[in-house]
Parts: C-alpha cells; structure tokens; sequence
C-alpha cells in the first residue's frame, strides 16, 4: 500500500489536455528535500502527478502538462535543492491511459 500526502489545488481546464514524462533523477537527491521542492515547483508550473524516493537512492517522477512547463521543471532538476548533488536525469515521453489526477503527490 502507498501512502500519498498531498494533492494541492490545480487549476487546469482539461487534464486531456497535455504531455506526460517520466524523470528519474540519481545523485544525491534523497534527505535534501528534492521531493518536497519538486512538488512545489510543479505546483506553480500547473503540472499534475507524483514523486517518490526510489530504493537504489534515485527520484522519479510523473509529470503531466503542458511540455514547455515541464522542461522547465527538468532544467531545475537538474541541479535541484540546495543540498543535492545531480549526476543524472534521465526523461522520458510516455503514453498514460489515462492522466494523473488533479494536484500533486508526494507517494510514500
């Protein structure tokens, strides 16, 4: 079972609408506060979906909206929070049934 905190309010008119990523970010990226910082960026971005810690130490997210915004989001990515140290983003386009609901979530 996950455990999911927060959703946020996101103002988007179609979440049809939209492009969706994945990134995953290895480096020092976990205890710096990546997940939280991201959440809040992809907040103010309008982006919709999730991040969570991976076990090998990595970040992965899903992000859903519109293109320019999310590469917006991966060029921060790539350097992160104060604190962490990027080796490498990997991204990837992917076809989703479905978009991420509305909001953000950081999953547990």
């Amino acid at each position: 079972m996950r455990h999911v905190r927060g959703n946020g309010g996101l103002h988007i008119t179609s979440q049809s609408q939209g492009v969706t990523y994945r990134v995953v970010i290895v480096g020092k990226v976990q205890g710096v506060s990546f997940r939280v910082t991201l959440r809040e960026k992809a907040l103010k971005h309008k982006l919709s979906g999730w991040v969570r810690n991976r076990e090998d130490g990595a970040v992965v997210a899903l992000l859903h909206g519109r293109e320019d915004r999310i590469h917006d989001l991966i060029k921060w990515a790539e350097s992160g929070p104060p604190g962490a140290t990027v080796k490498k983003v990997m991204v990837e386009r992917v076809k989703v049934a479905r978009p991420p609901e509305l909001g953000f979530a950081i999953v547990y």
